[in-house]
């Protein structure tokens, strides 16, 4: 078997070593796949609002995506919503985007012990478990459930790890699952059925979420001059 653990949470990403995934369902990196369906050029994910400005002074064209506790962060040309930028695709296609959260790309930054990592959510579980499968060998795989604001556990991040930890050891996916998935719409996705919320959390973005393995791909991250990016990598399924 496969070593994985199951951190958590900011302290979870700090402690993360070998190959690590960095797991931010609602929304980072669900948004992420997205955004390169949507045809983006490259991702960057960075840390700070103020480390996003100045890579958007240095890349020109780029693209300013992110939020603070779930609100589009002022001046940024879109907030983490996957469905209100599906619906300005055009303005992504061929560009770097920009992207700053208050969970997803904290973990990144903070992961500096890990040697490889790989961003995580349901939409892509399934070629994240596979490609663990297939390149982890002797390495430790650490599995970071970042939560809300990377301080407060999250349902969906915790089902999410908890899926990639039993597929990569090709242990049987509990029945309960699917019901529990479906169930996020009553804990943490609740949000995104409230209509004094319906601006920053749009319900088409629970939706778009929690559609199970929807990428045959993995974004994995690189650092160069500039700072951090994601790089699309296929992953051929396998049947067990």
């Amino acid at each position: 078997m496969t070593n994985c653990k199951i951190l958590h949470l900011l302290e979870g990403a700090k402690k993360a070593e070998g190959l690590t995934v960095i797991i931010d369902v609602f929304r980072a990196f669900s948004l992420e796949c997205y955004l390169y369906e949507f045809g983006a050029a490259l991702v960057r994910p960075v840390g700070s609002i103020e480390d996003a400005l100045a890579l958007h002074e240095k890349i020109p064209d780029s693209v300013l995506v992110g939020e603070r506790h779930g609100i589009k962060i002022d001046g940024f040309d879109f907030g983490n919503s996957p469905s209100q930028i599906k619906a300005a695709a055009e303005k992504i296609k061929g560009r770097v985007v920009i992207h700053t959260t208050s969970a997803g790309t904290q973990g990144i930054i903070n992961a500096e012990t890990a040697d490889e990592i790989l961003t995580g959510s349901l939409v892509n579980a399934r070629a994240v478990a596979q490609y663990i499968r297939e390149h982890a060998g002797e390495r430790p795989v650490s599995i970071v459930a970042m939560g809300t604001s990377a301080t407060v556990p999250a349902a969906e991040d915790e089902l999410c790890a908890e899926y990639i930890e039993a597929y990569v050891n090709k242990k049987e996916i509990p029945p309960a699952f699917e019901q529990r998935r479906q169930d996020l719409k009553f804990l943490d996705g609740k949000r995104f059925f409230d209509p004094a919320l319906s601006e920053h959390f749009p319900q088409e973005d629970y939706y778009m979420c929690i559609d199970m393995s929807a990428f045959p791909f993995v974004l994995r991250i690189g650092k160069d001059e500039l700072g951090f990016f994601s790089e699309k990598i296929p992953v051929t399924d396998q049947e067990d």
